[in-house]
């Protein structure tokens, strides 16, 4: 039996950042716990002081099949290139035609650079463009394949 686990990324703004991956992941923000209508009725109910309500985002895979995903506030800056990336399979997946792959990767690289991202490169291989490596707002890499 798999073991169920989240993605945690560290952050300035975990709402925000938690906004955009939505946007690239189509992943819906978690609900609230039971008994509350949002969770800053449930941040509010426990007293949390509202300086504190971003301190952490929460997006799930609506169809229940990827890893959630939390965004955790830290003080410092990413200073450094990510260990660990995530491959965003918007065209397919190589397995997918080139011609039927490339211009969904393409859509989808201007979706995301309107919402805040940037493109470091595009990437070829056996002289066609394969993917792209990208950065969210906050300049965690990602690759778009």
């Amino acid at each position: 039996m798999a073991i169920q686990w989240t993605v945690t990324i560290d952050c300035a703004r975990p709402r925000e950042l938690a906004k955009f991956w939505a946007l690239a992941l189509g992943y819906a923000e978690k609900p609230p716990p039971a008994g509350f209508d949002s969770w800053e009725a449930w941040l509010a109910h426990y007293e949390v002081p509202e300086e504190e309500w971003d301190d952490g985002a929460y997006l799930l895979d609506p169809d229940g099949h990827g890893p959630a995903l939390s965004f955790l506030k830290v003080p410092e800056p990413k200073v450094v290139k990510n260990r660990l990336h995530l491959d965003v399979r918007v065209g397919g997946g190589r397995e997918t035609p080139w011609d039927v792959r490339w211009p969904r990767v393409v859509a989808a690289a201007e979706r995301l650079t309107a919402a805040g991202a940037t493109v470091i490169r595009q990437h070829e291989l056996q002289g066609n463009p394969d993917h792209m490596e990208m950065a969210d707002p906050e300049g965690n890499e990602f690759c778009l394949i």
